[in-house]
């Protein structure tokens, strides 16, 4: 990733700071986590920020439908999807690729739109 041009989504940025918020207050490992996530949204450069677009955000919208559909998706996961979609859109129409480890929804995502590019990836156990 050194040699990399690295892109970022408001949506990622949406996503860290529900992290924030959704955070217990009194866990010894919050104030950690919260100055992480505060130090990586400032890593970001101004110039690398996107913002999906309308068109983006009603397909994005229509896609998670479906992808809740054929994975099953009850509330909680849904807004995860949205996301997911937002940002599998988004790159699409940029011409980036996204890097996910999540392999399950973005296989699934591929299968609909095989013309997008994403970089899989899983955690080393």
């Amino acid at each position: 990733m050194d040699i990399r041009q690295i892109n970022h989504s408001t949506v990622a940025i949406q996503e860290l700071m529900h992290t924030i918020g959704v955070l217990d207050p009194g866990h010894p490992g919050t104030k950690t986590a919260i100055g992480q996530i505060k130090t990586t949204i400032a890593a970001m450069p101004e110039h690398r920020i996107f913002t999906p677009d309308a068109d983006v955000l009603g397909r994005g919208a229509m896609l998670s439908g479906i992808l809740c559909r054929i994975q099953g998706y009850q509330y909680d996961a849904r807004l995860r999807a949205l996301h997911d979609c937002v940002l599998f859109l988004q790159a699409q129409k940029l011409g980036l690729a996204v890097l996910t480890a999540n392999v399950s929804d973005f296989d699934y995502l591929l299968q609909l739109m095989p013309t997008s590019r994403v970089l899989l990836y899983r955690v080393a156990a």
